[in-house]
């Protein structure tokens, strides 16, 4: 090629229009709000470093007291206990305000009235103050013959009455959550059942309530960590060997509130971690088959009963059918 044509050629035609120059959209503002708020992060780190009244030496003295770890279990197995049962009532309750029966939905209904329409704090007053509202529990037969007498006045249970006394507060708000789950069902699925020949408690069981943990599980996760922090309350049945309770006491002695309050914040936030960790896995797994979107192996399984390579848009090439055959 000679060096006229190969100039020529280099040449733009008149026709063609000029090549785009596409630049990108400056955004200074966001550099600018994100510069900020590193400063100021930074400048809150370093005077919380350098603030003595935080005494980060106590903090690091009763991290991992023999004394705070028994007390972060305790206030484990409280949020545990108090939310099994609240899950297990709080389905009940549900089932009770979906009942065709007027007598277990206005019970229900009136459960639920009370128990989200007073403080958690003065319910769980009330339970310390159960031993002298109920001296002694008598169980038998009413005004013929009791066959077991309970000195309640005689019982050391502050651990018990701060479990029931949680469990029962947190049950009202788990039967609306359970609720909610049960009624995003569709009422194909009831009526399906219906047809199968199923009862409507079999209905509930075994289509009703798989079905709803989608919309269950999320929110069950918030009140569970709620109740992790709700924990912190249980001094007024009294109850003080969880970590909030501890932290106190020990605070109490050595005249250091700050640096064992801000333990008992670590605590609060490694064990609501864990719990937000767990969370997130059972949310997906019972989210399996909502999104349309196959995975990489799914494509790939696909793709091999088909017979056919993965496109680069991620689905399988078909085949091309015979020559009037029908293609879907």
């Amino acid at each position: 090629m000679s060096e006229s044509t190969s100039a020529r050629s280099a040449e733009p035609r008149p026709d063609e229009p000029e090549p785009i120059r596409a630049v990108p959209l400056r955004h200074p503002g966001r550099w600018i709000s994100g510069a900020i708020v590193l400063i100021a992060l930074g400048l809150f780190a370093w005077g919380a470093a350098t603030n003595e009244a935080y005494r980060w030496d106590i903090y690091a003295q009763y991290l991992f007291d023999a004394r705070i770890t028994a007390a972060a279990w305790k206030t484990v197995q409280l949020t545990v206990l108090a939310m099994a049962i609240a899950v297990v009532l709080g389905v009940v309750l549900a089932v009770m305000r979906l009942s065709p029966n007027p007598v277990l939905r206005s019970v229900a209904w009136l459960y639920l009235w009370v128990f989200r329409g007073t403080p958690v704090y003065v319910q769980l007053v009330l339970w310390g103050l159960f031993p002298s509202i109920y001296k002694q529990i008598d169980l038998g037969i009413p005004f013929v013959h009791q066959f077991v007498h309970i000195d309640v006045q005689g019982l050391n249970a502050a651990f018990l009455f701060a479990v029931i006394g949680l469990a029962l507060n947190e049950a009202a708000y788990m039967a609306e959550i359970v609720r909610a789950g049960i009624t995003s069902v569709p009422e194909g699925q009831l009526e399906a059942s219906t047809a199968l020949g199923m009862s409507w408690s079999q209905t509930i069981r075994r289509t009703v309530l798989p079905q709803a943990m989608r919309v269950i599980i999320p929110p069950t996760g918030n009140e569970l960590i709620s109740m992790l922090k709700t924990t912190s309350l249980v001094a007024a049945v009294p109850y003080s060997l969880e970590l909030y309770g501890r932290a106190r006491d020990i605070s109490g002695a050595n005249f250091q509130p700050i640096p064992l309050q801000l333990v008992a914040a670590t605590w609060y936030l490694a064990i609501t971690s864990l719990l937000m960790i767990g969370q997130y896995y059972l949310e997906r797994h019972y989210s399996k088959g909502l999104s349309r979107q196959l995975t990489a192996r799914q494509l790939q399984a696909l793709a091999d009963a088909q017979n056919a390579p993965v496109t680069e848009a991620g689905k399988p090439t078909p085949k091309p059918g015979a020559p009037g055959e029908e293609r879907i």
